[in-house]
């Protein structure tokens, strides 16, 4: 069962639910708009001849920072990551990421495979940006680019992601590491 707009706002005020800066004018009916980041990760084409994830050879990729006020151009067949510019997490619910209508409907996709934010991980989301479309797409700092639905488990989960996931310092190459965890304040 997903929360609707009245419980996420119970949610976050029972501090279930962890929304750095949160803004009511972003809250749907049952979902919450994240804005995108400053930082995209970019594969080196020039520099790979192949990827082996059952070998960890993992391409070479460098980070794109870029201001608030900046652009960043997404070309066609291109896919980058980016991250959230928000961060989020519960303990107790599960969290799904999903692309924004709009955004699709010009060809973009913001996740391919890794949607679910298990309880206990707290993070700003790694997205994987892909450009469907044959022109460019211009993605800017704290745009709307994607949304998150909060989901109530029929139980409380024997592994929690705080002690078994696995964001740490041996994490995938060319992930984004989330920033450290802030313990929530009851």
């Amino acid at each position: 069962m997903f929360l609707s707009d009245t419980d996420i706002q119970k949610a976050i005020a029972n501090k279930e639910i962890r929304i750095d800066n949160f803004e009511r004018k972003r809250l749907q009916s049952v979902s919450y708009d994240i804005l995108l980041g400053n930082k995209f990760i970019l594969t080196e084409t020039h520099n790979n001849d192949f990827i082996d994830p059952h070998k960890k050879i993992f391409p070479k990729t460098r980070e794109v920072q870029i201001a608030d006020n900046d652009r960043f151009i997404l070309h066609p067949g291109v896919s980058v990551l980016g991250t959230s510019y928000d961060f989020f997490g519960s303990d107790v619910y599960l969290i799904q990421l999903s692309g924004k209508s709009s955004l699709a409907r010009v060809g973009l996709i913001v996740h391919n495979t890794a949607g679910l934010i298990n309880p206990g991980h707290f993070l700003n989301i790694t997205l994987e940006l892909y450009n469907l479309n044959n022109v460019p797409i211009i993605l800017r700092p704290k745009m709307e680019i994607a949304q998150i639905t909060f989901s109530k488990i029929s139980s409380p989960s024997l592994r929690n992601y705080k002690e078994t996931g696995r964001y740490n310092d041996t994490n995938w190459a060319g992930a984004i590491p989330p920033k450290k965890r802030l313990a929530i304040k009851k």
